[in-house]
């Protein structure tokens, strides 16, 4: 089982499937809330990676649950703002 730093690691070094994987692993045998909330913010960051908002934005707030003033809250915020974001001058001819 991999620890928070390995998990980073990985992270850093774009490995998302595998983090996504070891992140899974560590919520079956891990119950410290600090723990599960920073692994379920790197869970994000690496679907994020991936593409994939939908499964990030779950996975900030399965984070944020746990850690309302964590990193997660914001990382959800930014995502949002990105998706809500369009340029009015695209839409006018």
């Amino acid at each position: 089982m991999k620890n928070i730093q390995q998990i980073k690691q990985m992270l850093a070094e774009s490995r998302s499937a595998e983090v996504i994987a070891a992140v899974d692993e560590l919520k079956a045998s891990n119950t410290d809330s600090r723990v599960l909330a920073m692994a379920f913010y790197l869970r994000g960051n690496a679907y994020r990676q991936q593409g994939d908002m939908r499964q990030a934005m779950n996975s900030y707030l399965e984070a944020m649950e746990l850690d309302p003033d964590g990193p997660a809250a914001q990382a959800y915020r930014t995502i949002q703002e990105i998706l809500n974001f369009y340029d009015h001058d695209l839409y006018n001819p």
